[in-house]
C-alpha cells in the first residue's frame, strides 16, 4: 500500500508512503491518491483534508523510473482528458499525478517536508494552503529532462505566485527554499524542520471550528469557475502531445542517475 488514509476529529490524513522512492508517485499511487480524495469529498464525516508523505519527504514528482521502462504508458493514456470535458465538479477525471483535475467542495492543506518538486510541486499547487517546514524544497525540477507540467502547474502557478514569479519558475527549474517560498506567495506558512504535520493538523482543526456552509460557499467563489479551469488544464494537457520522445528520454536520463537532487552539471 502506497497510499495511507485516517480520518478523525473531521480531519482526514492523506499519506503518500513511498519514502524509498521519495516518494514519487507511480500509476498505482496515482489511482490511489485519486481514489483517497474522491472519497474525502463525499465523506460527510470529514470538512478538511491534509495532504503529506511518509519519511521526510513530501513528494519527487511523477515516478520517470516507471515513465523511461515504459511501465506508465498505460496510465498516461488512460488519463487523456476528453474534449468534452467541460466541469470537473460534475465530471471528476484523474490527472497523471492523481487528483490533480479534481475541484472539491472541502478545503485541503499540504504538509510539505523535504522535497516537492516537478508533479509534486504541482501536488502542492493543487492543494488551498501549503505549510512548508525549514529544509523542504519545491521547484519545476521536470524542466531539466524535457517533461512538461500537466498536472495543472501552468494553470496554478500563475494564479498562486502572479505571472512574472511563475515564469520565473517554470523556465528555469530552480530550486526554492521555504523561507523564498514563503516570499513568493508559494507557502502559506513555515515551520521548524519536522513541524509541516503538526501546523498542518493545527490549522485544519481551527477551520473545523468555522460555520461549514459558509465557508465552502467562500472557498468556491475564491477560485476559477469550474468551467474555466477544466478549459485551462485542457489546454495545458495539449503539450503532452509535444514533448513525447523528449520527455522520455529526459525520463531514461534521470532513470541513469543524471540530474538527481538538483545537479544540472550531471545533465
Amino acid at each position: 500500500m502506497t497510499v495511507t488514509v485516517a480520518t478523525a476529529d473531521r480531519i482526514t490524513t492523506v499519506t503518500i508512503d513511498r519514502p524509498a522512492a521519495r516518494n514519487a508517485v507511480d500509476p498505482a499511487t496515482a489511482q490511489a491518491l485519486y481514489d483517497a480524495f474522491r472519497a474525502f469529498e463525499a465523506d460527510e464525516e470529514a470538512d478538511i483534508a491534509i495532504l503529506t508523505g511518509a519519511g521526510g519527504y513530501f513528494c519527487a514528482g511523477f515516478d520517470l523510473k516507471s515513465a523511461a521502462s515504459g511501465a506508465a504508458s498505460d496510465w498516461i493514456r488512460s488519463v487523456n482528458i476528453p474534449e468534452n470535458w467541460t466541469d470537473p465538479v460534475a465530471q471528476p477525471i484523474p490527472g497523471p499525478m492523481g487528483p490533480s483535475r479534481l475541484m472539491l467542495s472541502k478545503p485541503v492543506i499540504a504538509a510539505i517536508e523535504g522535497p516537492a518538486v516537478a508533479g509534486g510541486m504541482e501536488l502542492a499547487a493543487w492543494c488551498d494552503l501549503r505549510i512548508m517546514a525549514q529544509g523542504a524544497t519545491t521547484g519545476v525540477f521536470c524542466r531539466r529532462w524535457g517533461v512538461p507540467l500537466i498536472d495543472g502547474g501552468t494553470v496554478r502557478l500563475p494564479r498562486i505566485l502572479g505571472q512574472g514569479r511563475a515564469t520565473d519558475l517554470i523556465l528555469t527549474g530552480r530550486a526554492v527554499d521555504a523561507d523564498e517560498a514563503l516570499t513568493l506567495g508559494f507557502a502559506s506558512r513555515t515551520c521548524p524542520q519536522g513541524e509541516a504535520l503538526t501546523t498542518a493538523m493545527a490549522i485544519a482543526r481551527d477551520l473545523t471550528r468555522f460555520p461549514q456552509g459558509c465557508l465552502r460557499a467562500d472557498h468556491l467563489s475564491a477560485r476559477m469557475a469550474p468551467q474555466d479551469l477544466a478549459a485551462a488544464l485542457r489546454r495545458e494537457w495539449r503539450s503532452v502531445l509535444s514533448f513525447g520522445a523528449e520527455g522520455q528520454a529526459g525520463a531514461a536520463r534521470f532513470a541513469a542517475g543524471k540530474g538527481r537532487g538538483g545537479d544540472f552539471a550531471s545533465l
